[in-house]
């Protein structure tokens, strides 16, 4: 990344824990309703990840 960014101790001691949390428990979730394999939720948390990945200007992920 050009312009790195770090969350400051009480972001990463709220909002962004909490969140953590949340998504994990979600992921548990998917694994019990769906039966789905580790490598499909990777997929998903792939997919989701490569909409906040930036883009140079030949289209192509910069990160």
């Amino acid at each position: 990344m050009k312009n790195p960014y770090s969350f400051n101790e009480e972001q990463m001691n709220g909002i962004v824990e909490d969140t953590y949390k949340k998504i994990i428990i979600e992921c548990n979730n998917l694994i019990k309703e769906t039966n789905c394999p580790n490598e499909q939720l990777l997929a998903l948390l792939s997919l989701i990840a490569s909409n906040y990945s930036q883009i140079d200007n030949k289209g192509r992920n910069s990160v």
